[in-house]
């Protein structure tokens, strides 16, 4: 057996190798590795590019199936040519039915923790309602100012005072006080209006329309004043038929200025024309012209009064015809009755279209005994029930039925009275 002699200087020489390899192994690592690197980045390059002129060669086989080339791995090639075909797929859309969920009605709850407290939303307040209520305030004041200013008015001429004066002085005529009254406070209400208001008393002689015309101007001139009421008779201011001119003249002149002094106080005067049976046709025509409706507005605020006989054949005719059936008194009889005085009197003049017609019909007995009883006060008897039935038996009577209406009313009772001793 041969026996390996090693010397110093061969373990020197070999220690000085192995240094040298190792400091050459730690140098050369790094440049091997990176070597590798770019020898993979190389085949990678090259195997894409082949990849790409086999696609645009058509490397495809049967079916789209990929076939690899010469020398390129079929794994690689198979992946890519799977990764470039998703970039041309396309999905086809599937119709999908979808199903509508029905919205509830029904509010959620809202679930409050429990360990807090509940609050309700706060309502906001709108500022329309202050807006509305302070609308509603304002003209709930100008109503209430304006039924002042009626009340006013009214008060300014005491209508309360003059009914009661009406219906104590004159017997028989409650339905005729009461539609004069109604009249009246309509009238006198407002200041302002686009007619005068003409009245036409119609009725036989005796019935009280003279007397409830005295009472009227009497009433009217306490409130107002005397230069704010006219009382004309036409037999005692005008008996010179013939001389027309002088008193339609004079009555012009009266008219004009009482309407300007009332206007000027804002107030609406009264004029009373009595006996008009015995105007002739020139003074009612005159009269007429202060009746339409399109005058200056002083004349549209006044009052007139036509007292006259015309119409006592129907209202006598009417109260007997129907005193024999009990109807002489019921509410819907008047209008047949005022139907048929518009109809006369429409006949005489057609001043009595402007006009309201109040009919005063015939006076009962116990309405006679009353004005006996009346008149014998005033002159300072003091009579007992069997003297007034034997003065009222004295005088002439209608019968109808069960009732008695005097012919002439009371216009005979003064003269009766005055012969007692």
């Amino acid at each position: 057996m041969a026996m390996e002699v090693t010397t110093p200087m061969m373990e020197a020489a070999s220690k000085g190798l192995l240094g040298t390899k190792h400091r050459i192994s730690t140098v050369t690592s790094p440049l091997r590795a990176a070597y590798r690197i770019r020898h993979k980045y190389l085949v990678m390059k090259r195997r894409r590019v082949s990849v790409e002129q086999s696609e645009a060669a058509g490397d495809e086989g049967p079916g789209g199936r990929y076939l690899p080339t010469k020398g390129q791995d079929p794994l690689e090639g198979a992946f890519k040519h799977r990764a470039k075909s998703a970039e041309h797929f396309t999905f086809e859309k599937v119709p999908v039915k979808t199903v509508k969920r029905k919205r509830s009605n029904k509010r959620r709850k809202v679930l409050y923790p429990s360990d807090t407290r509940k609050y309700l939303p706060e309502e906001k307040k709108s500022k329309a309602k202050n807006c509305l209520f302070l609308l509603s305030l304002i003209v709930f004041f100008q109503i209430y100012n304006a039924i002042e200013n009626l009340d006013d008015n009214v008060l300014k001429y005491d209508l309360a005072g003059l009914e009661k004066t009406l219906k104590r002085d004159v017997f028989g005529q409650t339905e005729a006080i009461n539609t004069l009254m109604d009249l009246l406070r309509d009238y006198l209400a407002t200041h302002i209006h686009n007619k005068p208001l003409v009245l036409s008393f119609n009725g036989p002689s005796g019935v009280g329309k003279s007397l409830v015309g005295r009472l009227l101007a009497k009433h009217f001139r306490s409130v107002l004043r005397d230069e704010l009421v006219l009382q004309y008779f036409v037999l005692h201011h005008c008996p010179d038929q013939n001389n027309g001119t002088s008193c339609l003249q004079e009555l012009a002149g009266g008219i004009a200025n009482m309407v300007s002094q009332a206007e000027e106080e804002e107030k609406i005067p009264l004029l009373i024309f009595d006996e008009v049976e015995f105007m002739r046709p020139a003074l009612l025509d005159f009269l007429q012209a202060y009746l339409q409706p399109h005058q200056p507005n002083e004349f549209l605020n006044a009052v007139y009064v036509l007292i006259s006989n015309y119409g006592q054949g129907e209202i006598t005719k009417f109260v007997l015809q129907n005193a024999s059936s009990g109807l002489a008194r019921e509410p819907t009889r008047s209008e047949e009755l005022l139907f048929n005085v518009q109809s006369s009197l429409s006949q005489f003049h057609p001043i009595w279209n402007h006009a309201e017609i109040i009919p005063f019909t015939l006076l009962e007995r116990i309405h006679i005994e009353g004005c006996f009883l009346e008149a014998m006060m005033r002159e300072g008897h003091y009579p007992d029930t069997t003297q007034l039935n034997d003065l009222s038996r004295e005088l002439n009577y209608y019968s109808a039925g069960s009732h008695q209406y005097s012919i002439h009313g009371c216009k005979y009772v003064g003269s009766r009275v005055s012969l007692l001793h």
